[in-house]
């Protein structure tokens, strides 16, 4: 697709010979593209992954010597056919706008980027690469979903359809987990060093639940190589961050309009950026902590506090302000009550949680997420926010919910969030009756067990693979009905609720 300006003027695709046509503000790579190796292999490129680790390795490939460390990127899914066909077009560039809060916006162009394999078209070809030499590291965004666990047991899901295709076919892998197994073994096989696998998904642990997963997946029918994989590779830890909302339409006519280029599938983002990842790698690093990036010896700290506040405070705003009609995370957290909420959610039921870690404010933090919020130049959409939320919930919300209730703690804040959600399952509208736009692999049975609420206000706890025993803690169930009586009575009004729960809050 064309994107043209006002005026008609045709408009140069972007790619690496149209760079030099691009206006002086822009940050374009000036380091020899044809001269880089893909030392890297990203699974899952999407707009987080191309405005965050992307970003890092644009940035390092500036210093001379880094050159083996771009990246080539992987589509496992019918779905990224057409991000393959753009940045093939591209050579495999894009544009990166930074939004800050203040109006300021700067103007990047990414390549980090030198090849893109799409899976469904050549499997043998994504295989291929994974064993190649070159190849010291495999990354993965392939979201809370894509690694298969039990959101309750925390444990290996073998009956979904894919791994058991993956079993039965080990030469023909459709999940991130049979790609990996089959370049693994026959790395073991050549008497290769293993890949480092680094997960950059928002998952605490993620490194450790990405070997569990593997391990759990290959143990099955592989014993031998499960060993070889558990002595040499490593699954580094790593806590991610930057906001970076869905591309628009208007983000493409933006940058045909402001870049005078044609780029079909730009990227935009808020300025704060964090990756914090524990030092542990199978076949050395790049040096990411020259750009930015922080090497700990345990991130686990680090991703407790960003899950439970930031994660944990987007899916507050994106189930209260969803019922409510909101539309944006800017929109939610400017609303004062909304506000009022969140920081109350923050301070009360999350942050006696945290532990104090050196380099780090708390207040300042918290400061700082609402500001980042409430960027009127991110248009986070909640739908967005809401994308998959049996995945993160049990992870950003449930697991304080259980901490709290461990020590006898208030969790009225958060328990509100989750009989919200039963409505958001259940009624799929909002407030004014307007459809609201739900994407999770557990739609239907979150709508199966929310649609009984009328007959048992308890009933969508009895979905146990998320909530594990929440149904059977006496305090939380009682303040959870209260929650659904009051989100269920004719009329009710998602504010009026929020605020009476604050002001019991005290």
């Amino acid at each position: 697709m064309d994107h043209s300006q006002d005026s008609n003027v045709q408009l140069n695709t972007l790619n690496q010979q149209s760079l030099s046509t691009l206006p002086a503000n822009v940050d374009v790579p000036k380091y020899d593209r044809s001269q880089l190796t893909a030392g890297i292999v990203h699974i899952g490129v999407g707009g987080f992954h191309r405005a965050h680790q992307a970003m890092y390795i644009n940035e390092l490939l500036k210093q001379p010597g880094s050159e083996s460390w771009a990246i080539c990127g992987v589509g496992l899914l019918e779905a990224n056919r057409s991000l393959r066909d753009v940045l093939v077009k591209q050579d495999y560039l894009y544009s990166l706008t930074v939004r800050h809060p203040n109006g300021q916006i700067d103007h990047q162009v990414m390549g980090s980027m030198i090849d893109f394999l799409f899976a469904p078209e050549n499997k043998q070809q994504v295989i291929d690469k994974l064993i190649h030499s070159d190849t010291k590291i495999v990354s993965l965004t392939i979201t809370e979903g894509g690694y298969n666990f039990n959101p309750a047991t925390g444990e290996f899901d073998f009956n979904n359809p894919d791994i058991i295709h993956d079993m039965a076919n080990p030469n023909d892998p459709i999940t991130a987990f049979g790609y990996l197994t089959a370049a693994l073994k026959q790395r073991k096989a050549k008497g290769m060093k293993p890949f480092t696998i680094q997960s950059c998904d928002n998952i605490q642990h993620n490194g450790d639940m990405t070997r569990k997963m593997l391990l759990a997946f290959v143990n099955k029918h592989d014993a031998d190589l499960g060993q070889w994989i558990d002595d040499n590779v490593a699954f580094p830890n790593a806590m991610v961050d930057r906001i970076t909302p869905v591309t628009t339409k208007a983000d493409i006519e933006y940058v045909a309009n402001t870049l005078h280029i044609n780029d079909e599938w730009p990227i935009t983002c808020e300025a704060f950026t964090q990756w914090v990842i524990e030092d542990n790698f199978s076949d050395g690093r790049p040096a990411l902590d020259t750009v930015g990036a922080q090497f700990v010896s345990d991130v686990t700290p680090f991703e407790k506090m960003k899950i439970r506040l930031l994660n944990a405070g987007h899916s507050v705003l994106g189930l209260l302000g969803s019922i409510h009609g909101f539309a944006t995370i800017d929109e939610s957290v400017t609303d004062p009550l909304f506000a009022t909420y969140l920081r109350k959610f923050m301070d009360d039921e999350v942050t006696p949680l945290i532990e104090q870690l050196e380099g780090i404010d708390l207040t300042q933090y918290k400061d700082t997420l609402i500001e980042r919020f409430a960027n009127p130049n991110i248009k986070d959409s909640l739908a967005r926010i809401c994308l998959e939320s049996s995945a993160k919930l049990p992870k950003f919300i449930i697991a304080s919910i259980n901490e709290n209730i461990a020590l006898g703690r208030d969790t009225s804040l958060a328990t509100l969030v989750i009989a919200t959600w039963c409505l958001y399952s259940d009624k799929r509208v909002d407030q004014q009756g307007n459809a609201l736009e739900i994407n999770d692999q557990m739609a239907a049975q979150l709508h199966a067990y929310a649609n009984k609420t009328a007959q048992d206000p308890l009933a969508f706890l009895q979905l146990t693979d998320l909530f594990g025993d929440l149904n059977n803690q006496a305090s939380f169930c009682k303040d959870y009905r209260q929650a659904i009586t009051a989100l269920y009575a004719p009329g009710s009004d998602i504010k009026s609720i929020m605020q009476a729960r604050l002001q019991a809050k005290g």
